[in-house]
Parts: structure tokens; C-alpha cells; sequence
């Protein structure tokens, strides 16, 4: 099989969205996977009894958790955020005809052992019991503020400097408390520690502004999750990229990534070569050309219950900021159920996942834990963090970063536009991605 192709791409969710993209802008593409599924780490496992095997718990499922081929478990659950890239994306390469997705129900924020729906419009923030009154009162004044900020026009700056000053300056301005600092920095602006806040202020004006505008598109939450679980997802840009010419192998053992001279010319599988010019790669696949820079616990609950205090929500995201647990970093909640295909009959899958601080991961989720009890099974996993540790611009060995413990999307989509740019030298450009409408290739 000495045939050459533009790309090899192994597989995980990202590789899958750029295999996509790249057949899109004419690139040949060969896909690759060592698993018999597509997406990789991120894949959605069915039927349970693989769940159960995969992590070593003795015995099948009791039947009280129904039949195993009605769970589609996520072993990285992440949600979409409504007017986000990553919704972008499949907007643009016409990816959503393949797939159904449901608004997530809420959004809450842990305070004080308790949790509340986060508010983020004026009228929320009125009605939250988050704020006593007169802080109510400041905090609309600040949504008032980001909803009108515009980048282009220097009179909605209100004397800040979008580039200068800081978000601490900014929440000073306001006058805002250190309670509601907490949930618009990690609940609305999605910021995983408090780094930010002495970093420019724009990035994250804008980060709100995204929230709030991914909210208003379909009102109970920002949030969008897939009919049948992520895996649709990969699926869907697998498709996109076969329309397109791309060829897929799944099952494929990888035995070596040949470089001669520094760059990579092909990928070796069970004696055969399949050249290329460049490659894309999750960070299993070359250990050597990756360092650890931290590790995530992932805990896959299984209740027969909706989570306490939500509205008995079938589906929402719960976000513990990290000073209201002592830590540096937050904890994330995802709950989805039956209602999305993803499990049995009045049952409801919760994953609570946060960047690792100590020897004891287990300890640091307890409070998360507890919001959830009655738990009926739990999966545990801690993976490691791995980043490349170069661009890949000599090699042209391009290797994407492993999941966060974040449950949205935002910083996967920072990572293919990075990994993008790397290969083609130019920035990213959602235009490129749409689909050509004289494409031989363009109806399947």
C-alpha cells in the first residue's frame, strides 16, 4: 500500500473535525485508528457490559440498569456551547444534517455547599438568590456593560482600555464581591483558574459576551449536547471527509511512524506503508514527542435520579469554582440522561472531571460527589495531561494536546485552529470551511 496521501490522521474527536476540514480544502486525507470505533479517547461506549469491562468491574450491569445497547456512555463529556466554534464549525461544513442535538437544561455554580442557576441576563441576575440586592444591582449594571461592548467602538469602553486593563481593575469598577467574582469568572467566562484576572480584560468581556449570546439562541442554558452521545460527533466529520474523498481504516494497528531526515514520510501497518506528507496524531500514539503537564480525574456516575436542586433537570452543567473548595483549579459537573438516547429509562449519567492537585484525586472531587448521591456505579479514571513538545513544523508531525477536565468545547476548538495553522501557515478561516457548492463531491 505505497500510496501517497497529503495526511494520515489517527483518530479522536479533533483528529476526526480535521480530516474533515483538510478533505474540504482538497486535501487528500487517510484516516487511521488502532480502535474499532471512531473518536478515539473521547468515544462513546455501548453497550455498558464494554463500560463495565473496560474499567474492570467484576460482573455484568444489575438489570435494574436496563438493556446495555440503550447507554451510549461518554468517557470525555464535553457540551457545545450554542453560538460557539466548535457549533461553527459544523454549521459551516454542513455537519449538522448528520446529527440532532438537545439544549442542555441548566447551568449551575456552587456556592456555599449549595448550588444555584447561574444568571447571566439582566433579568436573572434580578431574581438570582446568588446576590443580595444592592449587588444585584451592580452585577446588571455589568451585564448591561458587556452586552453593549464593542470592540470597534471606543465609546462603549466606558473609560477601560480593552488591551490594558486588567479584569480585576474592571470587577473593582463595578464594585462587584468576590462571590460574583468567582461565578462570571468561571461559570460565564469559563475560565478553568484565576490567571485571567490580571490579564487584559477584552478576552474575557468577550467570553461573557459568548455566554450570553449562546444562551439567548434557545433560552434554558448556553449549552447543546448530542442525540446518542459525542460519538456522533467524529462520525459526523468522518463522513464530511470520506464525501470528500478521504479514506478511512478503522482496526488499524499502528506499528511505526517512519521519519527519515527529520520528517515524517509515512505510517507502517501490518507490513505495509502508507506514505504521506504530513501527520496528525493524539498523543498516544508518539510517547516520545510528548511531555506530561498535569493529570485529569474523570468519575462516569450512573443515578436514578436527576441531580438535587436543578429542577429535576434531565440535562446541565454544574461548575464548583476552585476558591470555593480551596484549590487552584474548578470542578466540573455534566449531567445527561434517557433523554438523550444515552441510557436507559429514567436513568441519568453524571461525570465530574478536575485537573489532579494532589496525591488523593479521589478526595478533591468529594464535593461534587455529594451533590450527586444516591450513586448507583462509579468509573473511575486519572489521565495524564500531554502537550508536544515542539510545533511540528519540521517534522510535520502534528500532534494535538489531550483533553482538560472542561466540559465545553471552547479549548478543543483553540487547539485545531492552533494545530492548523501549524500545518498550512495561515490562520483559520471558517469561510474555507464550507462546503464547495460545484464539488463533485459536494452531496453524498
Amino acid at each position: 500500500m505505497n500510496v501517497l496521501y497529503s495526511d494520515i490522521l489517527t483518530s479522536t474527536d479533533l483528529e476526526c473535525i480535521l480530516s474533515g476540514i483538510m478533505s474540504v480544502n482538497g486535501k487528500k486525507v487517510l484516516h487511521m485508528d488502532r480502535n474499532p470505533y471512531y473518536g478515539g479517547e473521547s468515544a462513546s461506549i455501548t453497550p455498558l457490559e464494554d463500560l463495565y469491562k473496560r474499567f474492570k468491574i467484576p460482573g455484568s450491569p444489575p438489570e435494574s440498569m436496563g438493556r446495555g445497547r440503550d447507554w451510549n456512555v461518554d468517557l470525555i463529556p464535553k457540551f457545545l456551547m450554542a453560538n460557539g466554534q466548535l457549533v461553527k464549525m459544523l454549521l459551516y461544513t454542513e455537519v449538522t444534517r448528520y446529527l440532532d442535538f438537545k439544549v442542555t437544561e441548566g447551568s449551575f455554580v456552587y456556592k456555599g455547599g449549595k448550588i444555584y442557576k447561574v444568571p447571566s441576563t439582566e433579568a436573572e441576575a434580578l431574581a438570582s438568590s446568588l446576590m443580595g440586592l444592592f449587588e444585584k444591582r451592580r452585577f446588571r449594571k455589568f451585564l448591561v456593560y458587556v452586552a453593549n461592548f464593542d470592540e470597534k467602538d471606543p465609546r462603549t469602553f466606558e473609560g477601560i482600555d480593552p488591551k490594558k486593563t486588567t479584569m480585576r481593575d474592571v470587577y473593582k469598577k463595578f464594585d462587584l464581591g468576590q462571590d460574583v467574582i468567582d461565578f462570571t469568572g468561571h461559570a460565564l467566562a469559563l475560565y478553568r483558574t484565576d490567571d485571567y484576572l490580571d490579564q487584559p480584560c477584552y478576552e474575557t468581556i468577550n467570553r461573557i459576551k459568548l455566554y450570553s449570546e449562546s444562551l439567548a439562541r434557545y433560552g434554558k442554558s448556553p449549552y447543546l449536547y448530542p442525540l446518542y452521545g459525542l460519538g456522533e460527533l467524529p462520525q459526523g466529520f468522518a463522513r464530511l471527509s470520506a464525501i470528500y474523498g478521504g479514506t478511512y481504516m478503522l482496526n488499524k494497528p499502528i506499528e511505526e511512524i517512519i521519519v527519515q531526515n527529520g520528517k515524517v514520510i509515512g505510517v507502517k501497518s501490518e507490513g505495509e506503508i502508507a506514505r504521506c506528507k504530513q501527520l496528525i496524531c493524539d498523543p498516544s500514539y508518539i510517547k516520545d514527542r510528548v511531555e506530561k503537564v498535569g493529570q485529569v480525574i474523570r468519575v462516569i456516575c450512573i443515578l436514578s435520579h436527576p441531580i438535587k436542586n436543578t429542577n429535576d433537570a434531565n440535562s446541565c452543567q454544574i461548575i464548583i469554582p476552585q476558591n470555593q473548595v480551596n484549590r487552584k483549579s474548578d470542578i466540573y459537573v455534566c449531567m445527561i440522561s434517557f433523554a438523550h438516547n444515552v441510557a436507559a429509562q429514567g436513568k441519568y449519567i453524571a461525570i465530574v472531571s478536575t485537573t489532579v492537585e494532589t496525591k488523593e484525586p479521589e478526595k478533591e472531587i468529594r464535593p461534587a460527589l455529594e451533590l450527586l448521591e444516591p450513586i448507583e456505579q462509579k468509573f473511575v479514571s486519572i489521565s495524564d495531561l500531554l502537550v508536544p513538545k515542539d510545533l511540528g513544523t519540521e517534522s510535520q508531525i502534528f500532534i494535538s494536546r489531550t483533553y482538560d477536565a472542561t466540559t465545553h468545547f471552547e479549548t478543543t476548538c483553540d487547539d485545531i485552529k492552533n494545530i492548523y495553522k501549524r500545518m498550512t501557515g495561515s490562520e483559520f478561516d471558517f469561510e474555507e470551511m464550507k462546503r464547495k457548492k460545484n464539488d463533485i463531491y459536494g452531496e453524498d
